[in-house]
């Protein structure tokens, strides 16, 4: 009981009340005896009465506070087990050791304790440590879970009503995409116009049956370009089914020479119609980019890319070529210099595009430099051969070097990539407007910002074929070194592996314009030479290849030995001449320590996707990719990535 209700300050009157008494009854006593015993039988009599009062006030005050107790400890009781949210208390394992009767209502039971969490609640991942909020259904319900893991408490709260309004909101969203036929004239060339009407109208025919089954508002634009309109669910639908129109027109005109490929273009998820449009257009230029025959998604930062698993089409008409080359012209003309990069680790193609984009610049007058820092295995013969023509190497600078020469008027070129972080010197980029990036690889999520040319043909077979047309439309007469065409030809010789693959009819021309100026095969021959110990080294590690899906061949490297990336992608190059191998990669250590993926295929598989889901890129038949890894795990990610097309889409076309 506490202190103030026993010693109460209040109570002491009774006290002096009594001692006044005594006092009185004492003075009484020396006047009259009877008056004062009667006096103290009053006294006594108060005081006996006080004391029975105190000890029933007690009493009272006791039972009082112990009918409170209880109610309020009843009330207490009441109050949880009608809260409006759950509550679980659990032990060090993980084991349940009381619920509120919401949570046993939740999980449809009458009491769960000692069951483990992992039990009921199977979808919810705890973190160790870790103060945490999620979201987990629970049968038709959604919940949200927020722990407490020093108390090792859980407060669950049904958000099925909220949840719900939430994803009604994000379904609704609106989503516009764009459909537009990327090679109608290289497949109606030739045709009178009754077979082309009867071509167009059988493909406009396959989309708007397309368009009336997902329920997507569908305009023309066009003759070969449509506008539709949807949300963000059908979208969903449109993604699970793996955009199947791509296919089905592709195949519906098989029969035609070229047969017509779709290239479509979405947006989705932006804050307004304006940034949806420009989404909608980017996700366009980045399939078409791609080589067409594709879809691109871009939904806030993410972009999705599905389909794309034929080839790019080689463009007829050198209509384009001939505009860039007098845009490239008259942007040479206008700059103070050139600095030219490639992408790192250069190869062939990498540096002979940049001594033909050097040769352009001289036409003109213009200082133009080339950014090189370090010579790696795969143009080491072809550095030598430059080393012996000083009026050429001398144009070959560090990067520290173009720091220093790179103006606002400078031109910065950017050849055989359009990666930002995949050039030399990224830096360079930032200090110049004027950047111009040329390049024949399919377009990939991340681009060099802002560029004022651009110039990407995924049907070219290499840079160095786009730099020799760019150059014979560039000036009336060009006139090319022995060493200069040697380089550019040596560029498409090993892009087209001695024009075997992803070779067209530009592509023979542009090298009969090389061997024209001077272009020496003999020379290409000895570059292309091998050691015997290299040799060696490749057939140890085609001997550790596997086949996985009937036609993939995968080889892993012995763990602790390193390999050029040259190696890497000559064995990748040499898989593919084994029987019934339509697709081959190869994982093997660098020196620098990264994890090298080459790809190839023959064009029955777009192993560009693959890659690009391992973090690299590159094209339908040519990709790669790197990784900070061990050898075997990222052999392991690849099957795992692999297995996932082959459920998703199909691995082959």
């Amino acid at each position: 009981m506490p202190k103030f209700l026993v010693k109460r300050w209040h109570g002491l009157h009774h006290i002096c009340a009594f001692v006044v008494m005594v006092a009185m009854t004492a003075a009484l006593s020396w006047l009259h005896w009877l008056a004062a015993v009667l006096g103290l039988l009053a006294t006594i009599g108060y005081g006996l009465f006080t004391l029975f009062a105190e000890r029933a006030f007690r009493k009272d005050l006791r039972a009082y506070l112990n009918t409170l107790s209880y109610r309020v400890k009843k009330a207490g009781n009441e109050v949880i087990s009608e809260l409006p949210f759950g509550v679980v208390l659990y032990n060090e394992d993980k084991i349940v050791e009381w619920h509120n009767p919401f949570v046993a209502e939740m999980l449809e039971g009458e009491s769960f304790i000692g069951q483990p969490l992992k039990e009921l609640f199977p979808a919810w991942q705890p973190v160790k440590g870790k103060e945490l909020l999620s979201e987990v259904a629970v049968g038709s319900k959604m919940y949200s879970f927020s722990v407490k893991p020093d108390e090792r408490l859980i407060y669950i709260r049904d958000i099925t009503q909220r949840w719900t309004l939430e994803r009604k909101y994000e379904d609704e969203k609106l989503a516009i995409g764009t459909v537009m036929m990327d090679n109608l004239e290289e497949v109606t060339q030739g045709m009178d116009e009754q077979q082309r009407a009867a071509l167009l109208s059988k493909v406009t025919s396959e989309i708007t049956d397309w368009a009336q089954k997902h329920h997507l508002y569908l305009k023309r634009l066009t003759s070969d370009r449509y506008l539709f309109i949807t949300d963000y669910a059908t979208l969903k639908h449109l993604e699970q089914s793996r955009f199947a129109i791509l296919d089905q027109v592709r195949e519906m005109t098989q029969e035609q020479k070229i047969p017509m490929t779709l290239s479509i273009g979405i947006g989705a998820g932006g804050a307004n119609a304006i940034e949806l449009g420009q989404w909608m257009q980017t996700s366009l230029d980045i399939a078409l980019g791609r080589g067409g025959d594709q879809a691109a998604i871009k939904i806030g930062e993410k972009q999705t890319f599905y389909g794309g698993k034929s080839g790019a089409v080689e463009k007829r008409t050198r209509v384009r070529a001939r505009v860039v080359a007098h845009a490239l012209r008259d942007m040479i003309k206008e700059s103070s210099n050139v600095v030219i990069m490639g992408h790192k680790m250069p190869d062939m193609d990498s540096v002979g595009a940049a001594i033909g984009v050097l040769k352009a610049a001289q036409i003109f007058d213009k200082e133009a430099y080339i950014v090189i820092e370090g010579i790696n295995p795969a143009i080491t013969r072809m550095m030598e051969m430059i080393r012996e023509e000083p009026k050429l190497f001398k144009w070959f600078i560090s990067p520290e070097q173009a720091l220093t020469l790179i103006g606002p008027k400078s031109l910065a070129v950017v050849v055989d990539t359009h990666r930002a972080s995949m050039v030399k010197e990224p830096k360079l980029l930032s200090m110049t407007e004027r950047v111009v990036v040329l390049d024949h690889h399919r377009r990939s999520e991340e681009f060099i910002h802002n560029p004022l040319l651009v110039y990407m043909e995924p049907y070219a077979s290499s840079t160095c074929e786009l730099i020799t047309e760019l150059l014979q439309y560039i000036h009336e007469r060009v006139s090319l070194d022995v060493t200069e065409a040697t380089a550019l030809l040596a560029g498409i010789t090993v892009d087209t592996k001695s024009f075997s693959l992803r070779t067209g009819a530009r592509t023979f021309e542009a090298a009969s314009f090389l061997r024209r100026n001077g272009a020496d095969s003999t020379l290409i021959l000895k570059m292309l030479k091998e050691d015997l110990d290299d040799y060696v080294k490749k057939a140890d590690i085609i001997k550790q290849a596997e086949i996985v899906h009937e036609h993939i061949a995968i080889a892993v490297t012995e763990p602790n030995r390193k390999y050029s990336q040259l190696m890497i992608a000559q064995v990748a190059d040499t898989l593919l001449n084994m029987n019934d191998v339509l697709a081959s990669f190869v994982i093997g250590e660098r020196p620098d320590g990264f994890i090298a993926i080459s790809a190839r295929s023959l064009g029955h598989m777009n192993v560009q996707v693959v890659m690009e889901r391992m973090g690299g890129g590159g094209h339908l038949t040519n990709a790669a990719a790197q990784l900070e890894c061990s050898p075997k795990e990222a052999a392991k990610r690849l099957k795992q990535v692999l297995k996932e097309i082959e459920e998703e889409e199909g691995l082959f076309e």
